[in-house]
């Protein structure tokens, strides 16, 4: 069950979900920037440009821990086959 094309097809579909969900939350904290940090800061009371900040953080943290768990084996995997 567990041999090198299943895991291979695993963390394909893995990098593909995962970079489309870091694509998707970096479009919409660009459009919707403004009136999602207003709900934020009122609930976090930092300022926007803390925010931001925090903002920037969470999309650079998700784009290494997606490369590493999840393009990296995909890729050393490929290479195996």
């Amino acid at each position: 069950m567990n041999d090198i094309s299943n895991l291979t097809t695993f963390f394909g579909w893995c990098s593909v979900i995962n970079i489309i969900f870091l694509i998707f939350c970096t479009i919409m904290m660009t459009i919707f920037r403004k009136p999602v940090g207003a709900i934020h800061s009122k609930l976090s009371g930092l300022g926007l440009d803390e925010l931001d900040a925090v903002y920037f953080n969470f999309l650079a943290n998700y784009k290494l821990v997606t490369m590493i768990f999840s393009v990296v084996p995909y890729l050393a995997l490929k290479i195996m086959a």
